[in-house]
């Protein structure tokens, strides 16, 4: 295991959705390897509370996530940087300190899902399934780079 964990900031618009699951998710199913936080280029300043049901139902702790901006990681020292929404992907991010990898995973919008709570809870299990497949090869391909590193 490194000495320090893989620092990751997720990022999307809102930061509502599906970057709070991606920093829980991270977090959790790194364990230890990574500190995962989450922001937003225009925060909504809540977290919609279906995300947070999700993760529960999944088994992922949620920790205590707040809606907050990427602005508070402009002097944070970042490992990787991972867009979720393809609208964050297409902004200007703010330049973070230690040059970080940049990654985006295209994840669909579920708070923008209209109908029943079924189809609105199948929506977020979608988002929530998409990134814990991301999140898990991560994982894998972190593994991978410290094998080779370490022969």
């Amino acid at each position: 295991m490194p000495a320090d964990p893989i620092k990751v900031l997720i990022l999307c618009t809102g930061n509502s959705c599906r970057s709070i699951m991606g920093e829980a998710l991270l977090n959790e199913l790194g364990q230890g390897r990574f500190q995962a936080w989450s922001a937003g280029s225009f925060p909504t300043g809540y977290i919609h509370p279906r995300s947070i049901d999700t993760l529960k139902r999944h088994g992922i702790d949620p920790g205590q996530p707040y809606s907050k901006s990427w602005n508070e990681f402009a002097a944070q020292p970042l490992d990787l940087v991972i867009t979720v929404c393809d609208q964050a992907a297409g902004e200007t991010c703010p330049i973070f300190p230690g040059q970080p990898t940049r990654l985006h995973w295209s994840t669909p919008d579920p708070a923008k899902v209209l109908g029943n709570e079924a189809v609105a809870q199948a929506a977020f299990d979608r988002a929530f399934n998409f990134l814990k497949e991301r999140v898990e090869q991560l994982i894998a391909d972190s593994r991978h780079s410290e094998e080779a590193r370490d022969r």
